[in-house]
């Protein structure tokens, strides 16, 4: 059983994963941990939820190395077994967001001081109670889940990604390209849809959302690289923050505005729509533009869209 098993996806924050994994055993050993101990391994774009498994079945921290879609991965793998109760999960963010890295304060420190620093904070850092929770039972969702106008900019830029598109890996060159495909992509609205929750009351509601620009479903204060369009979301608290979003206006005010204090208190508190809800179901098109953890997930689901609460975990975060 090792103390540590870090996972590493090698294509993340434009190969910074490969430089990770080269200075990890100095790292360690300055930290007097054994060989023994520890041990990394790039991830396989095969096979990759078995290898997860045999590392949540062999560590008691497993920490992922990449962005939100890596720990995402790897939060889906703990639905199965009894690894949410024994194994603590942390991040080493690579990602274009890494909206999950900067609510557990992990994002900064990373990129102000740099990776030894925070190894050396994550790997003694204590433990915070985390939500997981279930799209139509099969998917596990960390940060948010979302249809609509971002989740086709989402859509379109993992295409050009894949058809060579973007010239760069960079993470810069990422977020650059994002920029160019919202403009590409400012007039998509919601196909027909229907929203149904529960709410913390028990209270079960539904509303027409057809024509609206997105809709985001959310379990961190944190969205697209860092904006906050959520009223009150808690990560540990078994509720989701739902944001029906009806136009433009309201998208561009949610991003831009959310984080800053009192001002968007107040916005979102009086503007923006939002509900707290134990659980909802999504009824959209079939060819409906979809997103989990900023992943696209478009044409993998379709009708009637469910999500529940799955289980709570144990994840690395720093102090404020």
């Amino acid at each position: 059983m090792y103390k540590f098993v870090f996972l590493i996806n090698p294509i993340s924050g434009g190969g910074q994963g490969k430089l990770i994994h080269e200075f990890l055993p100095e790292i360690m050993k300055s930290m007097e941990f054994a060989d023994s101990e520890w041990k990394a391994e790039f991830t396989k774009s095969e096979g990759m939820r078995e290898q997860i498994c045999e590392a949540l079945s062999n560590t008691e921290t497993l920490i992922a190395v990449g962005g939100d879609g890596t720990v995402s991965a790897v939060l889906s793998a703990m639905l199965t077994g009894d690894y949410a109760s024994r194994v603590k999960i942390g991040l080493i963010p690579l990602g274009t967001g890494n909206d999950l890295a900067r609510v557990l304060n992990l994002y900064k420190p990373f990129v102000d001081r740099g990776l030894l620093f925070l190894v050396r904070r994550l790997l003694r850092a204590r433990a915070t109670p985390f939500d997981i929770w279930k799209v139509n039972g099969k998917f596990a969702m960390a940060n948010y889940f979302s249809a609509g106008i971002d989740a086709r900019i989402a859509h379109d830029f993992n295409q050009d990604r894949a058809n060579g598109v973007i010239s760069s890996s960079s993470v810069v060159a990422n977020k650059l390209h994002y920029v160019r495909r919202f403009f590409a992509d400012r007039n998509y609205m919601l196909k027909k849809a229907t929203l149904g929750y529960r709410d913390v009351d028990g209270n079960c509601e539904s509303a027409d959302i057809t024509g609206h620009r997105t809709v985001i479903v959310g379990n961190i204060p944190s969205f697209a690289s860092g904006a906050n369009p959520f009223y009150k979301s808690n990560m540990a608290d078994g509720c989701l923050e739902v944001v029906d979003v009806p136009n433009m206006f309201n998208f561009m005010m949610a991003i831009a505005i959310g984080n800053i204090p009192l001002l968007g208190f107040i916005y979102k508190k009086y503007f923006l729509k939002s509900r707290k809800v134990r659980s909802l179901k999504l009824v959209v098109a079939a060819d409906e533009f979809l997103q989990l953890d900023g992943e696209d997930l478009s044409g993998k689901v379709q009708g009637d869209i469910t999500i529940e609460f799955a289980s709570q975990v144990q994840m690395l975060a720093l102090g404020d």
